[in-house]
């Protein structure tokens, strides 16, 4: 499981798009934004959080990358 573990420079990168996203929501207001804009920020912060990000799992189980 650790072959799917993302490296600290993307880390890092997941933490900023998510905080710019989380902020681009608290601009718009939280009760004016769809819900399901809550997805993409949620899951790129889980993966900063984590080292664990469910797209690049699926996309590497997808293209079999070594």
């Amino acid at each position: 499981m650790n072959h799917f573990r993302s490296s600290p420079a993307a880390r890092v990168f997941f933490l900023i798009v998510s905080l710019a996203i989380w902020l681009g929501i608290w601009l718009t207001g939280f009760d004016v934004v769809h819900w399901w804009l809550y997805f993409p920020p949620g899951f790129l912060l889980f993966a900063a959080v984590t080292g664990y990000c469910p797209g690049m799992i699926i996309t590497r189980t997808l293209f079999k990358e070594t």
